[in-house]
C-alpha cells in the first residue's frame, strides 16, 4: 500500500520536501535517500538483498513516516466513513482493523487505505503519502454536514514497522501490552519503552508477521535506536523501500500506482471482495454494475525461469496477440527466479487460467512465463 518505488535521488543534499523525522538518523547510517512523492526517504541501507533476508530470516526495521495519519473523530465518524469507503466502517469493532480502499463516483481507486477504529467515535485512516492530500480532502467534503472532525496528524507522528518472524520476540519486552493476544490486524494503545504513546497494530506490508508503531515524531528517533539496539542480538536490521517493494511483491500485494489507479475498480484488481455493496457509499452504484458486468481485465501472477526479470510496462502476449503488461516484476531473492504481477484483458478467461503460459518481452526478448496463483510466497506456519 503505497506508491511505486522510484530511483535514489539525484541530489540528496538538495531542496527537499516534507522529511521523515529520522531523515538525519538515516543519512548518518550511510543510507541511501530518495524522493518519494515528495518525502525524502531511505532507499537501501545494507543492501536491498541483505535487506530483504533479514526480514524473511529475522527482522527488518522500517520507516514509513511518509504515510498519511489522518483523525476521523466524532459523533458520526463511523457513519461518515462508511458513505466514504467502500467498506463499512462501522461493522469494525473498537481495536481492530480493515484493508479497504476510496474510490471515485464512476468506482476508479483513489486509494487503498488501512481503517483502525481506536474507539467508538475515534478511527484512524492510513494512506499512501502521494494520495494524502486527495484522501484527506475527499473525507472532509463526504463528512460535510455532519459531526465529524477530519484531522492530517501526519507531520506530527512517525510510522515505524518492525517486520519478520523475530518483530514479536524483539518488540514484546518494550511494551506493556500483550503482543500474544494481540490478532493479525489488530491495535491497541500502549507504551513503548514506558514512556512514549504507541499505537500498536499487527499489520504490514512484507507478508511477515510484524508490527507498525505510530509514535510522536519528537520520540521516532529514540524509538528507532531502541528497536535496533533491542534487535541486535536476533539480527534485526535497517531496510529502505526498496526491500519493502521486493518483499510486498513476493506477497502479492499490490502497489497504488501500478496495480491500483483511477482508471481500475477493485473488481479488476482481484479486491473485490473488500467492497461492500449492501451499504451505501460514493461510487456504490458503478461498483454494482461493474460487479454484474465485469470488463474482462483482471491481474495475475506470473512465475518465470531463469534470472532475467521483467519490469513494470513489459507487454504480456498470449498467441501472439499483446493481452496486458506487468505492472511489477521483480527476481524474487525468496524463491530464486522471476516473479511479475500483469493486468491484462483477455475475452476468453481460460487463456489466463492457472497453468497457462504467456510470453512476456522482457527487454526486447520473449521469455515464458506461467499464470500462478498469488501470492507467490506464504509465511510458514508457526506451530
Amino acid at each position: 500500500m503505497q506508491a511505486a518505488v522510484p530511483g535514489p535521488s539525484a541530489a540528496p543534499d538538495g531542496p527537499a520536501g516534507p522529511s521523515s523525522p529520522l531523515e538525519a538518523t538515516h543519512r548518518a547510517a550511510g543510507a541511501t535517500m530518495t524522493d518519494f512523492a515528495g518525502w525524502q526517504m531511505p532507499l537501501r541501507f545494507a543492501g536491498d538483498l541483505a535487506e530483504h533476508r533479514a526480514v524473511r530470516e529475522r527482522a527488518g526495521l522500517f520507516d514509513l513516516s511518509h504515510m498519511a495519519q489522518l483523525e476521523v473523530t466524532g459523533p458520526e465518524a463511523a457513519a461518515a466513513l462508511d458513505g466514504a469507503l467502500v467498506s463499512a466502517a462501522s461493522r469494525l469493532r473498537v481495536g481492530r482493523a480493515r484493508y479497504t480502499m476510496i474510490t471515485a463516483i464512476d468506482g476508479g481507486i483513489l486509494d487503498d487505505l488501512i481503517v483502525y477504529r481506536l474507539d467508538e467515535h475515534e478511527f484512524l485512516v492510513i494512506a499512501n503519502a502521494a494520495n494524502r492530500l486527495t484522501v484527506l480532502d475527499e473525507l472532509t467534503n463526504r463528512s460535510e454536514g455532519r459531526q465529524v472532525a477530519v484531522v492530517d496528524r501526519t507531520p506530527h507522528r512517525a510510522l515505524i514497522a518492525i517486520q519478520g518472524p523475530a518483530a514479536a520476540g524483539v518488540l514484546a519486552p518494550l511494551i506493556d501490552a500483550d503482543l500474544s493476544a494481540l490478532k493479525y490486524y489488530a491495535s491497541v494503545s500502549a507504551s513503548f519503552d514506558a514512556h512514549v504513546p504507541t499505537l500498536v497494530a499487527r499489520t504490514g506490508y512484507t507478508g511477515e508477521d510484524g508490527f507498525e508503531l505510530a509514535v510522536p515524531a519528537a520520540a521516532a528517533t529514540d524509538v528507532w535506536a531502541r528497536l535496533l539496539d533491542a534487535g541486535a542480538e536476533a539480527g534485526v536490521q535497517a531496510c529502505g523501500l526498496a526491500s519493502r517493494d521486493s518483499l510486498r511483491l513476493e506477497a502479492g500485494m499490490p502497489l497504488y500506482g501500478q496495480e491500483l489507479t483511477a482508471a481500475l475498480t477493485p473488481f479488476e484488481v482481484g479486491l473485490g471482495r473488500v467492497v461492500h455493496l449492501d451499504h451505501e457509499f460514493l461510487g456504490r452504484d458503478a461498483l454494482a454494475e461493474r460487479s454484474e458486468h465485469p470488463t474482462g481485465t483482471r491481474l495475475i501472477g506470473l512465475r518465470g525461469d531463469g534470472r532475467r526479470a521483467a519490469r513494470a510496462g513489459s507487454e504480456v502476449l498470449a498467441a501472439g496477440s499483446v493481452i496486458g503488461a506487468v505492472t511489477s516484476g521483480v527476481l524474487s531473492p525468496t524463491l530464486g527466479h522471476p516473479v511479475a504481477m500483469a493486468l491484462v484483458t483477455a475475452a476468453d478467461q481460460d487463456t489466463v487460467a492457472v497453468g497457462q503460459v504467456l510470453d512476456v518481452d522482457v527487454r526486447g526478448r520473449f521469455q515464458q512465463m506461467t499464470v500462478t496463483e498469488l501470492p507467490f510466497y506464504r509465511r510458514p506456519a508457526t506451530t
